[in-house]
């Protein structure tokens, strides 16, 4: 018997019983948020019993966390890691968000749990700060005279584009995407002319 198969007192977990919790979590958490979704629940989804479920995770707490990092665990490497893009396009690939797209799970979940201690809380708070110091490395690759002034910026326009969306039903990333076009020009000299659209460096 190996390792991963065995709980914290050594005792034969169910296999696969980990992934399958984690994957009602995702499932319940979007749909009817995280305090409308007991353990109770999660288990009747998941087919595990509460003990099985509690030698996984020490309790909702650690569930929450866990749930979340599995997100973006490479903080949008789909758009950073780019390499068939300017760091430029890249700064605004960022506000590609599709317009159905869920409330960023993170924002959700900073909202309902109030306690900043929360280690969900906590999590999503470094998730954040981590997507603006990927735009500030970004916008420092790209030229910015202040990188982390942009980098900001731009995460703020993320956020509230992503709850201005929800809240209105309404795309707000197409704006958000022109405010930040406005601001990475501004803030790139226009001797760093390669990495720029050609109307404005031409004006």
């Amino acid at each position: 018997m190996t390792e991963l198969e065995k709980g914290p007192t050594g005792r034969r977990r169910g296999r696969g019983a980990r992934e399958r919790i984690l994957s009602a979590s995702q499932q319940l958490f979007r749909q009817q948020g995280i305090n409308r979704t007991g353990m109770d629940q999660l288990c009747a989804a998941a087919q595990v019993s509460k003990r099985t479920a509690y030698q996984h995770f020490t309790g909702k707490d650690e569930l929450v966390a866990e749930y979340l990092r599995r997100f973006d665990p490479s903080v949008l490497s789909s758009v950073f890691d780019r390499t068939d893009l300017t760091p430029r396009e890249r700064l605004l690939a960022a506000f590609d968000v599709p317009p159905n797209a869920p409330l960023c799970p993170f924002i959700a979940a900073a909202v309902e749990l109030h306690d900043p201690e929360h280690p969900g809380s906590r999590y999503a708070r470094e998730y954040k700060m981590a997507v603006a110091a990927r735009l500030t490395d970004t916008a420092r690759e790209a030229g910015a005279t202040d990188p982390e002034r942009l980098g900001e910026q731009l995460a703020l326009l993320i956020d509230g584009a992503a709850a201005r969306t929800r809240v209105l039903n309404a795309d707000a990333f197409p704006e958000a995407a022109a405010i930040a076009a406005v601001l990475i020009d501004n803030a790139i000299p226009a001797t760093v002319g390669v990495d720029r659209p050609r109307e404005a460096v031409s004006s």
